[in-house]
């Protein structure tokens, strides 16, 4: 009798630690999804191929460029808001996408629990997807946003390589032949 209930102690006491495991759980992979955002950067990837046959765009000669036209048609095209390109790096591999009014967050309250969620963060993975596609490495992510408290949203970027494609020797028939957003 004395072994049957110290077993179930222990059960009910294991249950309770899964249970508080397992409550975690959900927690956990929301703020992993809101860092890592793969779900903006599997859109960007796709909406690329959208944008280019669109838009018609040709090659962009540096990253000045391809800033002019993520905001000037990209944004506009999408969003319907064009966002100012400012506060650019003396290098000119980093600059600010600054938005008057983010169409993402017109009808969105965060409650005071969640005051450090970054609501529009989905942009940030599609702008890096949709770059990287085009053969160039990007770090995107907010400085400022409406919904905590600032009074422009601010996605900053940084430009920081090109990627290069990797195709066997003498195979030229997998080469991409639609004209990309930007070479540097």
């Amino acid at each position: 009798k004395i072994k049957k209930n110290r077993w179930v102690k222990k059960k009910k006491k294991s249950h309770n630690i899964l249970l508080t495991l397992t409550g975690l759980w959900p927690g956990c992979t929301l703020l992993f999804w809101l860092w890592s955002n793969p779900k903006g950067y599997n859109i960007g990837v796709r909406l690329i191929e959208d944008f280019l046959a669109r838009s018609s765009i040709g090659r962009c000669q540096d990253f000045r460029e391809t800033a002019d036209v993520i905001a000037k048609v990209a944004f506009k095209m999408y969003l319907g808001v064009t966002p100012s390109v400012t506060n650019w790096s003396p290098a000119g591999d980093e600059f600010s996408l600054i938005l008057e009014n983010n169409p993402l967050v017109d009808f969105v309250e965060l409650p005071d629990n969640h005051s450090t969620l970054v609501y529009s963060n989905l942009l940030c993975g599609v702008l890096r997807g949709a770059l990287e596609m085009v053969q160039m490495a990007v770090d995107v992510k907010f400085s400022q946003d409406t919904l905590r408290g600032d009074n422009v949203t601010e996605i900053r970027m940084k430009f920081i390589k090109r990627i290069e494609e990797n195709l066997p020797a003498g195979d030229d028939s997998q080469h991409i032949t639609c004209t990309h957003l930007c070479t540097l």
